[in-house]
Protein backbone atom coordinates (compact mmCIF):
# COMPACT_ATOMS: atom_id res chain seq x y z
CA UNK A 1 0.00 0.00 0.00
CA UNK A 2 1.53 3.34 -1.06
CA UNK A 3 -0.05 6.90 -0.02
CA UNK A 4 -1.05 8.61 -2.98
CA UNK A 5 -2.68 11.89 -1.43
CA UNK A 6 -3.17 13.73 1.23
CA UNK A 7 -5.69 16.38 2.35
CA UNK A 8 -5.98 19.13 5.34
CA UNK A 9 -8.76 20.56 6.64
CA UNK A 10 -9.82 23.40 8.82
CA UNK A 11 -12.78 22.99 11.27
CA UNK A 12 -13.71 25.63 13.98
CA UNK A 13 -15.07 24.06 17.54
CA UNK A 14 -17.23 25.80 19.78
CA UNK A 15 -17.71 24.90 23.17
CA UNK A 16 -21.36 24.03 24.49
CA UNK A 17 -20.03 26.20 27.72
CA UNK A 18 -19.09 29.31 25.44
CA UNK A 19 -15.59 29.31 26.49
CA UNK A 20 -12.91 27.48 28.27
CA UNK A 21 -10.59 28.98 30.86
CA UNK A 22 -7.45 27.97 32.47
CA UNK A 23 -4.05 29.58 34.39
CA UNK A 24 -2.77 33.18 33.27
CA UNK A 25 -6.44 34.46 32.09
CA UNK A 26 -5.81 32.14 29.02
CA UNK A 27 -8.68 31.51 27.29
CA UNK A 28 -10.43 29.80 23.97
CA UNK A 29 -13.70 30.32 22.86
CA UNK A 30 -13.33 28.41 19.43
CA UNK A 31 -10.95 25.44 19.01
CA UNK A 32 -9.09 25.97 15.70
CA UNK A 33 -8.96 21.90 14.64
CA UNK A 34 -6.91 20.51 12.26
CA UNK A 35 -8.04 17.17 10.04
CA UNK A 36 -5.97 14.96 8.16
CA UNK A 37 -6.72 12.59 5.44
CA UNK A 38 -4.75 10.31 3.99
CA UNK A 39 -5.39 8.11 0.66
CA UNK A 40 -3.74 5.13 -0.56
CA UNK A 41 -3.61 3.36 -4.00
CA UNK A 42 -5.47 0.80 -2.80
CA UNK A 43 -8.72 2.98 -2.31
CA UNK A 44 -8.42 3.08 1.96
CA UNK A 45 -8.18 5.90 3.88
CA UNK A 46 -6.96 7.01 6.91
CA UNK A 47 -7.75 10.26 9.40
CA UNK A 48 -6.22 12.00 12.53
CA UNK A 49 -6.65 15.24 14.18
CA UNK A 50 -4.68 17.83 16.11
CA UNK A 51 -6.50 20.93 18.11
CA UNK A 52 -3.91 22.97 20.08
CA UNK A 53 -5.40 24.22 23.07
CA UNK A 54 -4.58 27.81 21.84
CA UNK A 55 -1.29 29.50 20.87
CA UNK A 56 0.08 29.68 25.09
CA UNK A 57 -0.29 26.79 26.46
CA UNK A 58 2.27 24.49 24.53
CA UNK A 59 4.70 25.09 21.75
CA UNK A 60 1.81 24.30 19.56
CA UNK A 61 -0.68 26.43 17.43
CA UNK A 62 -2.73 25.54 15.02
CA UNK A 63 -1.63 27.43 11.71
CA UNK A 64 1.84 26.07 12.73
CA UNK A 65 0.63 22.61 12.30
CA UNK A 66 -0.98 23.41 9.01
CA UNK A 67 2.41 24.56 7.61
CA UNK A 68 4.54 22.12 9.35
CA UNK A 69 2.16 19.65 7.59
CA UNK A 70 2.90 21.56 4.31
CA UNK A 71 6.53 20.65 4.75
CA UNK A 72 5.95 17.35 5.92
CA UNK A 73 3.18 16.06 3.39
CA UNK A 74 4.45 16.14 -0.17
CA UNK A 75 7.79 13.98 1.00
CA UNK A 76 5.45 11.30 2.07
CA UNK A 77 3.85 10.94 -0.92
CA UNK A 78 5.28 6.66 -1.93
CA UNK A 79 5.70 5.50 1.44
CA UNK A 80 3.74 3.31 3.30
CA UNK A 81 1.17 3.91 5.94
CA UNK A 82 0.73 0.47 7.49
CA UNK A 83 3.93 1.08 8.68
CA UNK A 84 3.36 4.10 11.15
CA UNK A 85 6.91 3.16 12.85
CA UNK A 86 8.97 3.86 8.99
CA UNK A 87 6.48 6.99 8.68
CA UNK A 88 7.39 8.60 12.16
CA UNK A 89 10.62 7.63 11.59
CA UNK A 90 10.39 9.40 8.28
CA UNK A 91 8.90 12.27 9.72
CA UNK A 92 11.43 12.86 12.61
CA UNK A 93 14.22 13.07 9.04
CA UNK A 94 11.96 16.01 7.47
CA UNK A 95 11.20 17.83 10.30
CA UNK A 96 13.28 18.47 13.48
CA UNK A 97 10.59 18.85 16.54
CA UNK A 98 6.94 19.99 15.79
CA UNK A 99 5.45 16.35 17.27
CA UNK A 100 1.78 18.04 17.17
CA UNK A 101 2.15 18.60 13.67
CA UNK A 102 3.36 14.70 12.74
CA UNK A 103 0.85 13.80 15.33
CA UNK A 104 -2.36 13.60 12.67
CA UNK A 105 -0.55 11.89 9.87
CA UNK A 106 0.61 9.46 12.69
CA UNK A 107 -2.98 8.36 13.77
CA UNK A 108 -4.03 8.50 10.10
CA UNK A 109 -1.31 5.52 9.43
CA UNK A 110 -2.69 3.77 12.22
CA UNK A 111 -6.42 4.42 11.26
CA UNK A 112 -5.03 2.92 7.80
CA UNK A 113 -3.05 -0.67 8.87
CA UNK A 114 -6.22 -1.03 11.14
CA UNK A 115 -8.60 -1.48 8.42
CA UNK A 116 -6.12 -2.84 6.52
CA UNK A 117 -5.86 -5.54 8.99
CA UNK A 118 -9.61 -5.60 9.63
CA UNK A 119 -8.59 -4.68 13.55
CA UNK A 120 -9.71 -1.57 15.61
CA UNK A 121 -6.65 0.46 16.84
CA UNK A 122 -6.72 -0.48 20.07
CA UNK A 123 -5.91 -3.83 19.39
CA UNK A 124 -2.90 -2.80 17.39
CA UNK A 125 -1.66 -0.96 20.40
CA UNK A 126 -2.39 -4.07 22.76
CA UNK A 127 -5.92 -5.13 23.31
CA UNK A 128 -8.92 -4.35 24.58
CA UNK A 129 -9.32 -3.87 28.11
CA UNK A 130 -12.74 -4.40 29.78
CA UNK A 131 -15.39 -2.64 27.92
CA UNK A 132 -15.34 0.99 28.75
CA UNK A 133 -13.23 3.45 30.41
CA UNK A 134 -13.77 6.17 33.03
CA UNK A 135 -13.68 9.61 32.28
CA UNK A 136 -12.92 12.80 33.97
CA UNK A 137 -14.19 16.10 32.98
CA UNK A 138 -12.00 19.81 33.21
CA UNK A 139 -13.58 22.19 34.94
CA UNK A 140 -13.05 25.57 33.58
CA UNK A 141 -11.60 28.53 35.60
CA UNK A 142 -14.61 30.55 37.32
CA UNK A 143 -14.96 32.21 41.02
CA UNK A 144 -14.97 28.86 43.29
CA UNK A 145 -18.55 28.40 43.97
CA UNK A 146 -19.20 28.60 40.20
CA UNK A 147 -16.89 25.75 39.90
CA UNK A 148 -18.22 23.99 42.78
CA UNK A 149 -21.71 24.08 41.00
CA UNK A 150 -19.92 22.64 37.91
CA UNK A 151 -18.84 19.57 39.87
CA UNK A 152 -22.52 18.78 40.43
CA UNK A 153 -23.63 19.48 37.23
CA UNK A 154 -20.84 17.07 35.72
CA UNK A 155 -21.93 14.45 38.62
CA UNK A 156 -25.20 14.61 37.25
CA UNK A 157 -23.83 13.31 33.59
CA UNK A 158 -22.04 10.86 35.03
CA UNK A 159 -18.70 11.61 36.17
CA UNK A 160 -16.77 10.84 38.87
CA UNK A 161 -13.76 12.40 38.52
CA UNK A 162 -13.04 16.53 37.85
CA UNK A 163 -10.23 18.17 37.16
CA UNK A 164 -9.95 22.48 38.43
CA UNK A 165 -8.60 24.40 35.96
CA UNK A 166 -6.50 26.70 38.83
CA UNK A 167 -3.03 28.76 38.63
CA UNK A 168 -4.09 31.74 39.30
CA UNK A 169 -4.37 33.84 42.69
CA UNK A 170 -3.33 31.41 44.95
CA UNK A 171 -5.62 32.84 47.74
CA UNK A 172 -8.65 31.98 44.71
CA UNK A 173 -7.03 28.85 44.10
CA UNK A 174 -7.12 27.35 47.86
CA UNK A 175 -10.68 29.03 47.65
CA UNK A 176 -11.45 26.96 44.65
CA UNK A 177 -10.17 23.86 46.13
CA UNK A 178 -12.05 23.78 48.92
CA UNK A 179 -14.88 24.58 48.14
CA UNK A 180 -14.43 21.71 45.52
CA UNK A 181 -12.86 19.26 47.69
CA UNK A 182 -16.11 19.91 50.14
CA UNK A 183 -18.30 18.57 47.33
CA UNK A 184 -17.01 15.26 46.59
CA UNK A 185 -18.41 12.12 47.51
CA UNK A 186 -17.17 8.72 48.26
CA UNK A 187 -15.32 7.29 45.34
CA UNK A 188 -15.11 10.50 43.69
CA UNK A 189 -11.72 12.30 42.05
CA UNK A 190 -10.94 15.59 42.41
CA UNK A 191 -7.00 17.15 40.47
CA UNK A 192 -6.03 20.68 40.82
CA UNK A 193 -4.57 21.49 37.85
CA UNK A 194 -2.42 24.59 37.61
CA UNK A 195 -1.10 24.21 34.14
CA UNK A 196 1.95 25.66 35.04
CA UNK A 197 0.49 28.45 36.33
CA UNK A 198 2.01 29.11 40.07
CA UNK A 199 5.58 30.07 40.68
CA UNK A 200 7.44 27.97 43.01
CA UNK A 201 6.74 29.91 45.85
CA UNK A 202 2.91 30.23 45.37
CA UNK A 203 2.65 26.07 44.70
CA UNK A 204 4.57 25.80 47.46
CA UNK A 205 1.70 28.02 49.66
CA UNK A 206 -0.95 26.43 48.24
CA UNK A 207 0.01 22.71 48.80
CA UNK A 208 0.21 23.41 52.35
CA UNK A 209 -3.02 24.91 52.42
CA UNK A 210 -4.27 22.31 51.38
CA UNK A 211 -2.61 19.17 52.71
CA UNK A 212 -5.28 17.63 54.63
CA UNK A 213 -7.86 17.78 51.63
CA UNK A 214 -8.33 15.03 49.27
CA UNK A 215 -7.02 16.51 45.80
CA UNK A 216 -4.62 15.87 43.57
CA UNK A 217 -1.69 18.47 42.30
CA UNK A 218 -1.11 18.83 38.86
CA UNK A 219 1.72 20.71 36.94
CA UNK A 220 1.98 23.58 38.93
CA UNK A 221 5.55 25.11 37.89
CA UNK A 222 6.47 26.33 34.23
CA UNK A 223 9.62 24.18 34.90
CA UNK A 224 10.49 20.54 35.97
CA UNK A 225 12.27 21.57 38.46
CA UNK A 226 10.61 23.82 40.42
CA UNK A 227 7.65 21.45 39.92
CA UNK A 228 9.76 18.68 41.44
CA UNK A 229 10.64 21.34 44.68
CA UNK A 230 6.85 21.21 45.11
CA UNK A 231 6.89 17.56 44.50
CA UNK A 232 9.07 16.87 47.59
CA UNK A 233 7.50 19.45 50.00
CA UNK A 234 3.98 17.91 49.79
CA UNK A 235 2.54 14.50 50.52
CA UNK A 236 -0.20 15.46 47.92
CA UNK A 237 -0.33 13.02 45.02
CA UNK A 238 1.14 14.50 41.95
CA UNK A 239 0.56 14.78 38.75
CA UNK A 240 3.37 15.95 35.44
CA UNK A 241 2.01 17.01 32.25
CA UNK A 242 3.24 20.01 30.50
CA UNK A 243 6.95 18.99 31.00
CA UNK A 244 6.49 15.38 30.08
CA UNK A 245 6.77 15.54 26.47
CA UNK A 246 8.65 12.60 25.21
CA UNK A 247 10.61 9.36 26.66
CA UNK A 248 13.67 11.31 27.93
CA UNK A 249 12.01 13.21 30.51
CA UNK A 250 9.70 10.74 31.50
CA UNK A 251 12.39 8.16 32.49
CA UNK A 252 14.43 10.87 34.34
CA UNK A 253 10.90 11.73 36.67
CA UNK A 254 10.57 8.25 37.05
CA UNK A 255 14.04 7.93 38.72
CA UNK A 256 13.29 11.05 40.30
CA UNK A 257 10.12 9.86 41.61
CA UNK A 258 8.63 12.91 40.39
CA UNK A 259 5.06 11.84 40.03
CA UNK A 260 2.53 9.45 41.06
CA UNK A 261 0.67 10.20 37.54
CA UNK A 262 1.43 11.40 34.03
CA UNK A 263 -0.42 12.61 31.71
CA UNK A 264 0.05 11.46 28.04
CA UNK A 265 -1.15 13.71 25.06
CA UNK A 266 -1.18 11.91 21.60
CA UNK A 267 -0.34 15.17 20.06
CA UNK A 268 2.37 16.50 22.09
CA UNK A 269 4.49 13.18 21.90
CA UNK A 270 3.84 12.79 18.15
CA UNK A 271 1.10 10.26 17.95
CA UNK A 272 -0.11 7.11 19.06
CA UNK A 273 3.62 5.44 18.09
CA UNK A 274 5.24 7.42 20.87
CA UNK A 275 2.58 7.82 23.48
CA UNK A 276 2.18 3.83 22.97
CA UNK A 277 5.44 3.57 23.67
CA UNK A 278 5.42 5.66 26.65
CA UNK A 279 2.51 4.43 27.76
CA UNK A 280 4.09 0.78 27.85
CA UNK A 281 6.85 2.29 29.80
CA UNK A 282 4.56 3.75 31.98
CA UNK A 283 2.41 0.14 32.98
CA UNK A 284 5.82 -1.71 33.26
CA UNK A 285 6.97 1.24 35.64
CA UNK A 286 3.69 1.65 37.61
CA UNK A 287 2.91 4.67 36.61
CA UNK A 288 -0.73 5.88 36.25
CA UNK A 289 -1.70 7.80 33.54
CA UNK A 290 -3.95 10.29 31.95
CA UNK A 291 -4.79 9.51 28.48
CA UNK A 292 -5.87 12.83 26.09
CA UNK A 293 -4.86 14.77 23.63
CA UNK A 294 -4.58 18.76 23.96
CA UNK A 295 -7.86 19.29 22.50
CA UNK A 296 -10.14 18.01 19.41
CA UNK A 297 -13.67 16.40 18.48
CA UNK A 298 -14.74 13.02 16.89
CA UNK A 299 -11.39 11.89 15.42
CA UNK A 300 -9.16 12.81 18.49
CA UNK A 301 -11.84 11.31 20.87
CA UNK A 302 -11.61 7.92 19.01
CA UNK A 303 -7.89 8.25 19.09
CA UNK A 304 -7.75 8.83 22.72
CA UNK A 305 -10.50 6.02 23.10
CA UNK A 306 -8.28 3.67 21.22
CA UNK A 307 -5.44 4.71 23.34
CA UNK A 308 -6.96 4.19 26.47
CA UNK A 309 -8.90 1.39 26.17
CA UNK A 310 -5.89 -1.17 25.39
CA UNK A 311 -4.45 0.01 28.32
CA UNK A 312 -4.74 -2.01 31.12
CA UNK A 313 -7.54 -0.70 33.89
CA UNK A 314 -5.15 -0.28 37.14
CA UNK A 315 -2.65 1.79 34.90
CA UNK A 316 -5.91 4.32 33.56
CA UNK A 317 -5.93 6.76 35.95
CA UNK A 318 -8.23 9.12 34.04
CA UNK A 319 -9.80 9.76 30.00
CA UNK A 320 -10.63 12.66 28.07
CA UNK A 321 -13.79 12.72 25.77
CA UNK A 322 -13.68 15.97 23.80
CA UNK A 323 -16.01 15.63 21.41
CA UNK A 324 -18.40 16.50 24.12
CA UNK A 325 -17.29 19.86 25.29
CA UNK A 326 -17.93 21.26 21.50
CA UNK A 327 -20.75 21.67 19.63
CA UNK A 328 -19.86 20.26 16.09
CA UNK A 329 -19.48 16.58 15.48
CA UNK A 330 -16.97 16.26 12.46
CA UNK A 331 -17.25 12.28 12.15
CA UNK A 332 -19.75 9.59 12.32
CA UNK A 333 -18.78 6.20 14.69
CA UNK A 334 -17.04 8.62 17.07
CA UNK A 335 -17.23 7.24 20.99
CA UNK A 336 -19.92 8.89 22.64
CA UNK A 337 -19.87 9.44 26.66
CA UNK A 338 -22.44 7.37 28.52
CA UNK A 339 -22.61 7.82 32.66
CA UNK A 340 -19.41 9.28 32.60
CA UNK A 341 -17.59 6.78 30.15
CA UNK A 342 -17.20 5.98 26.68
CA UNK A 343 -15.87 2.98 24.70
CA UNK A 344 -13.52 3.08 21.86
CA UNK A 345 -15.22 1.85 18.11
CA UNK A 346 -15.34 -2.38 17.49
CA UNK A 347 -15.04 -1.27 13.90
CA UNK A 348 -11.44 -1.51 12.10
CA UNK A 349 -9.25 1.51 12.59
CA UNK A 350 -10.27 4.36 14.45
CA UNK A 351 -13.96 3.40 13.24
CA UNK A 352 -14.79 6.91 12.06
CA UNK A 353 -16.00 8.52 9.11
CA UNK A 354 -15.50 11.84 8.17
CA UNK A 355 -18.77 14.13 8.17
CA UNK A 356 -17.55 15.82 4.51
CA UNK A 357 -21.30 18.09 4.70
CA UNK A 358 -19.73 19.69 8.48
CA UNK A 359 -15.70 19.43 7.01
CA UNK A 360 -16.42 21.30 3.82
CA UNK A 361 -13.56 21.47 0.97
CA UNK A 362 -9.86 20.98 2.53
CA UNK A 363 -7.75 24.43 2.83
CA UNK A 364 -4.85 21.88 0.90
CA UNK A 365 -4.17 18.93 -0.87
CA UNK A 366 -0.20 17.15 -1.55
CA UNK A 367 -0.44 14.96 -4.12
CA UNK A 368 2.50 12.97 -6.44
Amino acid sequence: MRITAISVYQVDLPLHEGSYKWSGGNRVDVFDSTLVEIETDEGLTGVGEVCPLGPAYLPAFAAGARTAIAELAPRLIGLDPTRPGEISHAMDRLLRGHNYAKSPIDVACWDLLGKATGQPVCVLLGGRYGEEVALYRAISQEPAEAMRDSCRRYRSEGYTKFQLKVGGDPDEDIARIEACAAELERGEVLVADANTGWSQHQALRVAAAVRDLDVYIEQPCMSYEESLVVRRHTDRPFVLDEVIDGFAPLVRAHADRAMDVVNLKISKVGGLTRAGRLRDFCVEAGIAMTLEDSWGGDVATAAIAHLAHSTPAEARFSVTDFNSYVTISTAEGAPQRKEGRMAAPLTPGLGVELRRDVIGAPVARYTA
